[in-house]
C-alpha cells in the first residue's frame, strides 16, 4: 500500500497545484496529505484506489484550511503564478498552455477542482464526485459551469490578442 501511494505523488502535485497556484502551498498540500495518509494507512480499504482516498484527504486539507481561516479570501491564499506573457515567442503550445492554465485559475476553486478532477487527473464522475463529497448533479453543474466560464475567458483572451494585433 505504500508503494501505492508514493506512485500516485506525480498526481497529487499536479492537483495540489492546479487549486493552490503557490507552488510551495501546493508542496505543503501534498506533504499535509501523505503524512496523513500513511499516518492511517491501517484504515484504508485495499479495495479503493489510492488515487481517489489521495484527493479525498486533499480536499479535506483544503476544506480544513479554509474554515481555520475564515474571513481571507479564498484568492488571497492563492497568488497569481502563471503568467502567459513570459512564454517564450515561437512557441505556440507553450502559449497555448499557459493561457489556458491561467484561465483555469481564474476560475472559483470549486469548479477548478471539479474540473481537474475529471479533465486532468482523469477521475469518473462518480469517484470525483466522492472526492469532493458531493452528488453526480453537483459534480456535472460545476463542470458544465468551469467550462463555460474557461470558455469565457479564453474568448476574451483571444478578443484582446486580436485588438492588440490590429493596433
Amino acid at each position: 500500500m505504500r508503494r501505492a501511494i508514493a506512485e500516485e505523488i506525480p498526481w497529487l502535485r499536479r492537483h495540489a497545484r492546479s487549486l493552490m497556484r503557490d507552488p510551495e502551498a501546493a508542496d505543503d498540500l501534498v506533504q499535509d496529505c501523505l503524512e496523513r495518509a500513511l499516518s492511517r494507512i491501517e484504515c484504508w480499504k485495499s479495495d479503493d484506489p489510492p488515487r481517489r482516498q489521495l484527493f479525498t484527504i486533499m480536499h479535506k486539507l483544503i476544506i480544513d484550511h479554509l474554515l481555520r481561516i475564515r474571513g481571507v479570501h479564498t484568492e488571497a491564499l492563492m497568488p497569481e503564478t502563471i503568467d502567459a506573457a513570459a512564454a517564450p515567442a515561437g512557441q505556440p503550445e507553450e502559449i497555448a498552455s499557459a493561457e489556458v492554465l491561467a484561465a483555469l485559475q481564474q476560475i472559483v476553486p470549486e469548479r477548478r477542482a471539479a474540473l481537474t478532477l475529471v479533465a486532468v487527473e482523469d477521475l469518473s464522475y462518480a469517484d470525483a464526485a466522492h472526492v469532493l463529497g458531493i452528488t453526480l448533479d453537483t459534480l456535472a453543474s460545476r463542470i458544465a459551469g468551469g467550462r463555460e466560464d474557461l470558455r469565457s475567458i479564453l474568448d476574451d483572451v483571444s478578443h484582446r490578442k486580436m485588438t492588440v494585433s490590429k493596433e
